[in-house]
């Protein structure tokens, strides 16, 4: 078999799933969006004819209903959308092992092992778009080739419902006329570097040096060489396992943009709290912390800083995230903020530390471990840290720690 690797996705999952619940939408312009009056009002999903009205994802709804005036608005029911992701992995395990989920409504399928029952990779995935749309009731978009980065690129090339065969013929011919946006991994940031130095397409990506591309975008550069060229060779993991949490994070639309300090400490403590117990329940602690900013226009920056030891206290989270907002100093009326923490290592992995002992963070990570028990026992709001309690709050003297 030469094609065995595909890219399940399942068209318009959430906006599929809420007609099966309430058929009356079906055939009217409809998304499925978060709630608009708690500022989380963005399109989740929507269906093909609020599509051909050029409603878009991410967008917030009331830009999408002055495109489409006539757009009913669905609130999410994730629990639903479990269980129909699940149903789905559950039909796709019965032509292989080997399925990896890329998100609740995407997988990829590895049926190499299985032609000599099922036939080649585009005969399982025709049987597997009839059987989704038979048991189911939803319809899926197949892309199948040779690696997981083309077998993607199918599955987004003809929506809905269809089969998509990219084999090593197509690379040339097809794959590298699409514009580089369409390869995976290439979001808006690293568009706008790619088309800073005339790369319009993925044959563009593939036709550069790889050491030039290393230059323009250091590990990714030679990462989307790498796919653009059909050399994706990893592998499709089996049932089961889990791949490694690389990094934990947390990010909050806020209920009204904050344009203070204060306000910014209160929301990143938060996060950093949220963050530093997820830490703690993986058994994980931090090398790195980065910083999402977003304002009240769409404006982003993200930034990050090494920390002198790996932690899981929420305070030394905080306050590497807050001299990240402190440095940059935008001054924007902020939207989103968002805490995250990477370079995970194990709890008992690092090395013992001078900064570790000095700074209070052991002490501090045995206290809230404690602080973690009181709230899984009675309640997340049954401790809470005196600056996020509303009120007003003092100024930080200088060189004082908030």
């Amino acid at each position: 078999m030469e094609n065995g690797i595909l890219h399940v996705d399942m068209n318009n999952f959430y906006a599929s799933v809420e007609c099966l619940f309430a058929p009356q939408y079906k055939d009217v312009p409809m998304a499925v969006a978060g709630d608009e009056k708690s500022r989380h009002g963005i399109i989740l999903a929507k269906n093909m004819l609020a599509k051909e009205k050029g409603v878009k994802t991410a967008e917030p709804i009331w830009q999408a209903k002055r495109k489409c005036p006539g757009l009913q608005i669905l609130p999410p029911h994730h629990p639903w959308y479990a269980h129909y992701s699940q149903l789905a992995k559950e039909i796709y395990s019965r032509y292989t092992d080997r399925v990896e989920s890329f998100s609740l409504d995407e997988c990829w399928l590895d049926v190499y092992g299985s032609g000599s029952l099922f036939g080649d990779g585009e005969e399982i995935a025709h049987k597997i778009r009839r059987q989704v749309k038979e048991e189911l009731g939803l319809t899926v978009s197949i892309g199948v080739s040779f690696n997981k980065v083309f077998a993607k690129l199918g599955s987004d090339y003809k929506k809905p419902d269809a089969v998509t065969v990219f084999g090593r013929e197509a690379m040339e011919k097809v794959i590298w006329e699409m514009p580089c946006t369409a390869l995976l991994f290439v979001g808006p940031q690293t568009a706008r570097t790619l088309e800073k130095f005339g790369l319009h397409t993925i044959g563009d990506i593939a036709r550069m040096p790889p050491q030039a591309m290393g230059q323009m975008l250091g590990k990714m550069g030679d990462t989307l060489w790498k796919y653009a060229n059909g050399l994706d060779n990893s592998p499709v993991a089996a049932i089961g396992e889990e791949a490694p949490v690389k990094s934990i994070g947390s990010s909050t639309t806020l209920p009204h943009d904050i344009t203070t300090e204060a306000e910014v400490r209160r929301a990143l403590l938060d996060l950093s709290e949220t963050v530093a117990a997820r830490l703690r329940r993986h058994g994980l602690k931090a090398g790195e912390v980065q910083v999402t900013v977003r304002s009240a226009d769409f404006e982003e920056y993200q930034r990050q800083r090494r920390l002198p030891a790996p932690v899981c206290d929420s305070q030394s989270l905080y306050q590497a995230a807050l001299s990240l907002y402190r440095a940059e100093n935008k001054r924007w009326a902020i939207r989103l903020l968002g805490v995250r923490a990477g370079h995970l290592v194990g709890a008992g992995e690092q090395q013992l530390s001078f900064f570790s002992q000095e700074d209070g963070a052991e002490r501090r990570e045995k206290l809230e471990t404690a602080v973690d028990a009181l709230r899984s026992r009675f309640g997340k709001e049954s401790v809470s840290r005196a600056l996020g309690l509303a009120g007003p709050e003092k100024k930080s003297q200088k060189g004082e720690k908030p």
